[in-house]
């Protein structure tokens, strides 16, 4: 029996939603339904507001510093979630994983030596790779039936001696792909192999759907760990990213103090309470809850293929294997990504992402937002269909 209710529609509005109360400034129409940036619709979950609450009791928010019980409730976490056993000198602080990314980057290379993205990938890291004035290397993904590969034949003519980082998005974003341990092991060996630091964004690696694992890249084997920094928060996974509270897990001394160095500059590492408060009950308590939403997340993904096929089959849809993002082929209407853009949000009133802004392989294709009660995610299929009908 389900304890928590996901088809509870809970308003945002007049809540300084980006999701929902920039609506207009995003895409010109303040009525388009909102399926776009990367958080959910469903309600923080009590224990988490619970422990926020009773921390806020205390009408003192002063300097603050992370206790045992922070840390043991991330390696509890990765244990019993991941089967990967951490330590507490691994773990270090950031604001977000975008911000531990980009603060990774300028940590382990210098400007001007090179940085593998794999695109179609999550955007930001474009700009990470850019505002940090890297090389930028693009090693896209190839498409195969359906699904994105790694193309270590294209990795291999790419690299060489000045290319330092590859960054890894695992469970991948956009396309849903929750990486083999196979696929994992040898894009690892090879970076080894090449000298080449992963540094993996495993945001979404509490989404993985039925029949899949997530497999952190570093729990490979030591030498793989010891080459490897990962990216990870309770933010996606609990929908509390404005609580701005991400760890990175740094097996290797050196390069733990490397990147405790650049964040100590900004003292960017203590955080705010709320958001370490908000960690410790989510990895505390957060088991029932997450199985639940990944269940009710496969079960909207079910509802939006079906729906594709029956009243859209001109429309493809990548199957994921994790995540609340969905990736979505419109290229059979030979539309550009502008056009397709528009015609989206002005004829269909839904708020999607632009498939070109995740780089080589994305023009034509959109990206979705499940993360929602499905009868939102209905109304926005039937806008859809109902513009494409129209044509």
């Amino acid at each position: 029996m389900a304890n928590y209710n996901f088809d509870e529609i809970v308003s945002r509005e007049g809540t300084n939603s980006i999701k929902w109360d920039a609506r207009e400034h995003i895409f010109g129409n303040k009525n388009v339904l909102p399926l776009w940036v990367a958080d959910m619709d469903f309600r923080t979950p009590p224990f988490i507001v619970d422990a926020i609450k009773k921390r806020a009791e205390h009408e003192i928010y002063g300097y603050t510093f992370k206790n045992d019980s922070y840390y043991n409730a991330i390696i509890g976490w990765m244990k019993r979630r991941h089967n990967w056993e951490i330590k507490k000198g691994w773990i270090s602080f950031s604001p977000g994983v975008v911000a531990g990314i980009t603060y990774a980057i300028e940590s382990f290379s210098k400007p001007g030596e090179g940085v593998v993205v794999q695109p179609p990938v999550y955007f930001p890291f474009f700009d990470s790779v850019k505002g940090t004035d890297r090389k930028m290397i693009e090693n896209p993904l190839k498409l195969k039936n359906g699904r994105y590969y790694f193309d270590l034949k294209d990795l291999e003519k790419k690299v060489d001696s000045n290319t330092k980082i590859l960054l890894l998005c695992n469970p991948q974003n956009p396309g849903g792909m929750v990486w083999s341990k196979n696929e994992l092991t040898e894009l690892a060996q090879f970076c080894l192999e090449n000298k080449i630091l992963i540094l993996s964004d495993e945001i979404h690696s509490d989404l993985a759907f039925s029949g899949f694992k997530h497999t952190p890249v570093a729990s490979l084997s030591e030498e793989i760990a010891d080459n490897t920094v990962t990216c990870m928060a309770p933010s996606k996974t609990f929908n509390i990213a404005g609580l701005a509270s991400s760890i990175l897990i740094i097996p290797d001394k050196r390069k733990w103090l490397s990147y405790e160095r650049t964040t100590g500059v900004g003292h960017l590492g203590m955080g705010n309470i709320f958001g370490s408060v908000a960690m410790e009950a989510a990895y505390t308590f957060g088991d029932e809850w997450v199985d639940e939403m990944v269940q009710y997340l496969e079960k909207n993904y079910r509802f939006l293929e079906n729906f594709f096929k029956k009243e859209l089959p001109e429309v493809r849809v990548m199957k994921p294997e994790g995540t609340y993002l969905v990736w979505i082929d419109f290229r059979n209407y030979g539309m550009k990504d502008k056009e397709l853009s528009a015609f989206l949000a002005q004829e269909a009133n839904v708020g999607l992402n632009n498939g070109a802004k995740f780089g080589s392989g994305g023009d034509g294709w959109m990206r979705i937002n499940i993360g929602c009660p499905q009868s939102i995610l209905q109304e926005g299929l039937e806008r859809i269909k109902n513009a494409f009908k129209n044509l």
